[in-house]
């Protein structure tokens, strides 16, 4: 077999894998064409290194460096779905992660900020982000609960770590008519995910179903 059929080969692999995430984000629920045709441009392979890369297109969460994990793609895609952004919409991402949803969103809305509590995911987004060239996310370090007031208020903020409640400083960073998507929960073992819209009166709570996050954690990370 040549080097020409081999690349031929692989890229059909590809292209099977892809056609199969495809089909499990749809059978899970995730049925928005736009949120689908995003998940389609960005490839998960890029975001899932080391042991675990040939799991890339499993509807799995996989660990990642720093004791973190990417999220399973069918819930990627129900959350970005349940946040509804629109073109010209500036979201706030609360946990950068392996930048996964972030680079998601990217397709989806006209900016994009994420931040990060651990320097060394920053630093690894951010290198991601410039090399795929998704120039509308901008990466910081900061405390995440805190969200990102100089950049107030959001017309989307997503949280992708779990809170005993809605945080108080999002809240209030999210514009009237905005929608914030959020996992809250006392437990490791049950969290329920939230969608937050905020009318002129005050805030309308919406459960969609029993998810499993990391903690969302105050302060800055060891690393």
């Amino acid at each position: 077999m040549t080097d020409e059929d081999d690349r031929a080969e692989d890229a059909e692999d590809l292209a099977e894998r892809k056609m199969r995430f495809l089909f499990q984000l749809r059978s899970h629920g995730v049925t928005d064409p736009r949120v689908l045709a995003a998940m389609e441009c960005i490839d998960r392979g890029e975001f899932v290194r080391g042991h675990f890369e040939d799991r890339a297109y499993d509807d799995t969460p996989l660990p990642i460096q720093c004791g973190q994990t990417i999220s399973q793609p069918s819930v990627v895609g129900l959350m970005t779905q349940a946040l509804n952004p629109g073109p010209r919409d500036t979201v706030l991402e609360v946990g950068t992660g392996s930048g996964y949803q972030a680079a998601v969103l990217s397709g989806l809305c006209r900016r994009v900020y994420t931040v990060e509590r651990h320097r060394r995911l920053v630093a690894d987004a951010e290198v991601l982000f410039q090399r795929l060239r998704l120039s509308n996310i901008t990466v910081r370090l900061t405390d995440g609960s805190h969200g990102l007031p100089e950049q107030a208020p959001f017309d989307r903020i997503i949280v992708t770590a779990a809170a005993e409640d809605p945080p108080g400083p999002l809240l209030a960073q999210l514009k009237i008519g905005g929608i914030m998507v959020v996992p809250v929960g006392q437990s490791d073992a049950v969290q329920t995910l939230i969608r937050v819209n905020r009318t002129e009166t005050g805030f309308d709570y919406h459960e969609l179903r029993q998810v499993r996050f990391v903690p969302l954690v105050e302060g800055l990370g060891p690393s």
